[in-house]
């Protein structure tokens, strides 16, 4: 997967629109939340499941730094 910066910096402020996460921004969404939705068969299609496809991998990876210094950076 190619970092999107573009799609990443929308995930600091579009927010889960369901669920037992709802109003969380996605970028602050759990990862076993995320790898919830695997196992029941993936994320959503569209933009919000490409936002919480790249979280996941950032997370999956340990990279969650790059989230802290985007947020620092907005101000978040």
């Amino acid at each position: 997967m190619t970092l999107n910066k573009e799609l990443l910096l929308e995930s600091l402020t579009y927010s889960m629109p369901f669920g037992k996460y709802k109003s969380m921004p996605i970028c602050d969404l759990p990862i076993f939340y995320l790898e919830w939705f695997i196992r029941k068969g993936g994320f959503p299609i569209g933009k919000l499941g490409d936002m919480m496809t790249l979280i996941y991998q950032i997370k999956l990876n340990g990279l969650e730094e790059i989230i802290v210094k985007l947020k620092k950076e907005q101000g978040k």
